[in-house]
């Protein structure tokens, strides 16, 4: 997450359509700059290559950026065959070639063994911490990066199309901590053709889906048009909570959860059962917390006027 001191206290969450050819921070950047924003942060780093839904978080929804990184995520991507390359993806270096041939019978065959709950070796270029470093820093100055392998959970992989013998467009439903990088990667190993991840867009971060993403034009040219249509783009802080409970309470409940106080739900909508769950007083979001029986312990309170 970027903070400044400076800048206008904005609240609410931006999906940014994000361009191939630019990090997350650079577009997490663009868009605190567009508003001025004085808090800024993003759910789901999008490598450079990657395109579509980067949900970036101001002001106050900067506490809600955990949900929404916890969230499904759906993707159409792109395999290269014949080719591995050290980054796994087509920014890399060669690294082995094969001339085995992938046919669309021995893909098919393949993707139930890369569905459910599979064990992935993340790539070397990632930012996972080996000793305290980033293991793409490791990577770029030549140092050895040993990643362990980690259960991920794939929900559905689908072969789309074969555009020829050398590529396959995919469409995956996985949850947090998958590369589809590693994915490409290992699928070229398992069919012995080798490959590397040629294209990758990102169409959903639950909630957010690519319909209600905006573009960098788009935001520029509304950064231009003034404040109010920069608003207009954004959506609201509990947006990211939307497959949360939402619990309405009374004025009495709401300062009880702003100073950080566990409230007990009464009445016949007294909620059964635990989990998350966030209060709202008069539709305005009050706090995000957990149900415990029937209490609502907050874990993160919001207060719109001192951000």
């Amino acid at each position: 997450m970027a903070r400044r001191s400076k800048g206008r206290a904005v609240h609410g969450w931006l999906v940014l359509d994000k361009p191939a050819g630019m990090t997350s921070a650079q577009a997490v950047a663009a868009v605190r700059r567009a508003f001025d924003a004085r808090k800024v942060g993003h759910a789901g780093t999008l490598d450079p290559l990657a395109t579509g839904v980067l949900p970036i978080a101001l002001g106050e929804a900067t506490k809600t950026v955990a949900y929404a990184v916890d969230g499904a995520k759906h993707y159409r991507f792109t395999v290269g065959w014949g080719v591995e390359t050290d980054t796994d993806d087509a920014l890399g270096k060669a690294t082995a070639r094969s001339d085995v041939p992938a046919t669309r019978e021995a893909i098919a065959a393949l993707l139930p063994r890369f569905t459910g709950d599979i064990a992935q070796v993340p790539p070397t270029y990632s930012a996972i911490k080996v000793a305290g470093e980033r293991a793409y820093a490791v990577a770029r100055e030549g140092g050895r990066v040993a990643l362990a392998a980690r259960t991920v959970h794939i929900e559905a992989l689908t072969l789309i199309d074969m555009p020829d013998a050398r590529s396959t467009v995919f469409e995956a439903r996985c949850g947090r901590g998958t590369y589809v990088r590693a994915l490409a990667r290992d699928m070229g190993r398992a069919l012995g053709c080798l490959g590397h991840l040629l294209a990758l867009r990102r169409t959903l971060v639950q909630p957010f889906g690519i319909e209600g993403a905006v573009t960098l034009e788009a935001l520029a040219a509304a950064a231009r048009a003034g404040e109010g249509a920069l608003a207009d783009m954004l959506q609201p802080v509990e947006a990211s909570l939307r497959q949360l409970r939402e619990l309405s309470v009374d004025r009495s409940a709401a300062a009880r959860l702003l100073r950080g106080q566990v409230i007990t739900i009464l009445g016949r909508d007294a909620p059964i059962g635990g989990g998350p769950a966030y209060a709202t007083f008069q539709g305005n979001i009050v706090a995000v917390g957990r149900l415990e029986k029937g209490e609502l312990r907050p874990l993160r309170v919001f207060n719109f006027a001192q951000s």
